[in-house]
């Protein structure tokens, strides 16, 4: 018998998502609870590692993503210059196995309703317009109040609600996101043919100017500049005039910033609750529990790994024991710092100017790491 037999979880994305997929398919009655007021169509693009797409195989959704995203192993780099030279392509590191490509990029929400399809499939509930306004522990079950008066007791509730979650702020955790320093665009505009895998472009009037593949017909494109205060309405023009100084794609990609293009900027942050992710018979994971800067394409991953390992555990043990929550923390959180740690070193040596930072080896380093199954 698994550990629980009735789960809350706070957050319909990726990680909440995953959760639901392992614990109902073991049995476990789920109920996930979503703030939004009804599934969200809108969004960019999400850039999945190999160490993401072997656990969405291992959920049985791995041909369904491959048909609706768009995969590659390789990477590019270019020069910063109006021909948007190509500098070196290079074979990136499988972390899923040999077996999968590399990378996937797909647009998010595609991602989400292909998760949310499955859960429901395995025996979910999703509920939305649950906004989280309380929760009470009493030992042997964990009882959540949401916003429009109802409340429900689990013997676990999972909070995957996250960068700004309210269910780590109900439990006490007082560890928010700080900004880094940099400030990212992201536009969701059609493939150029020449774009068939990521390629960055290092220095000119960005830190990073890239872009992802996410579907046969479609990008994300993306310029990092220092943190500051943007408009999103200003988006096309701004990106327009940054993006006016790379060549290769981003001359296509430039005409396709109208504004009918999505565009939005956002701050990259970072942060790591440290010690164990849980209060009592709650437990928080994915962005809730840590976030870092896109700078090595892991958050997603990181997340699900969150809810992989979660799931296992609860499915493989007798009771909700400290023994459980001690062999959660021994497997997640050192491995998710490292990935932190080295989102945000990537970026300050970029905003410290340092020219001889071994990228290559934090990066080998990091991916050997992730090729080992969390």
């Amino acid at each position: 018998m698994a550990a629980v037999q009735r789960v809350g979880i706070v957050g319909a994305g990726a990680a909440g998502l995953t959760a639901a997929i392992l614990l109902a398919e073991a049995g476990i009655e789920v109920d996930v609870l979503e703030k939004a007021t009804e599934p969200q169509t809108l969004g960019s693009g999400i850039t999945l590692q190999g160490n993401a797409l072997r656990i969405l195989r291992d959920l049985g959704v791995w041909d369904q993503v491959r048909a609706q995203g768009y995969a590659f192993s390789t990477l590019g780099l270019r020069a910063p210059d109006p021909a948007g030279t190509v500098v070196a392509v290079l074979e990136d590191i499988r972390t899923g196995g040999e077996d999968l490509p590399a990378t996937l990029g797909m647009y998010r929400p595609d991602l989400t309703a292909i998760l949310r399809d499955r859960a429901q499939q395995a025996g979910a509930r999703i509920s939305y317009g649950k906004a989280v306004a309380g929760i009470t522990d009493d030992g042997g079950t964990v009882t959540v109040r949401t916003a429009d008066g109802a409340t429900a007791a689990y013997d676990l509730l999972i909070g995957a609600d996250g960068l700004h979650s309210a269910v780590r702020t109900a439990i006490g955790i007082d560890v928010e996101p700080k900004p880094t320093g940099m400030g990212i665009w992201r536009a969701f505009v059609e493939r150029p043919e020449e774009v068939v895998r990521t390629d960055l472009t290092y220095g000119g009037p960005c830190f990073i100017a890239g872009y992802c593949p996410t579907g046969p017909d479609t990008i994300y494109a993306y310029l990092v500049e220092k943190a500051q205060e943007r408009r999103h309405e200003d988006g096309p023009k701004v990106m327009a005039e940054l993006a006016a100084a790379y060549g290769g794609p981003w001359n296509e990609i430039r005409t396709n910033l109208d504004h009918s293009a999505r565009i939005n900027y956002t701050w990259f942050t970072s942060h790591v609750v440290e010690g164990p992710w849980n209060r009592g018979r709650t437990v928080i994971i994915g962005d809730a529990a840590h976030s870092c800067p896109p700078t090595v394409a892991q958050g997603a991953a990181m997340a699900l790994e969150d809810a992989a390992v979660l799931a296992e555990l609860l499915i493989n043990a007798d009771h909700l024991t400290e023994t459980l929550w001690k062999e959660f923390t021994d497997r997640r959180l050192e491995r998710a710092t490292a990935v932190v740690n080295a989102s945000v070193q990537l970026g300050q040596w970029m905003l410290d100017g340092v020219r001889d930072a071994d990228v290559p080896g934090l990066m080998n380093s990091l991916s050997t790491m992730l090729k080992e199954p969390a």
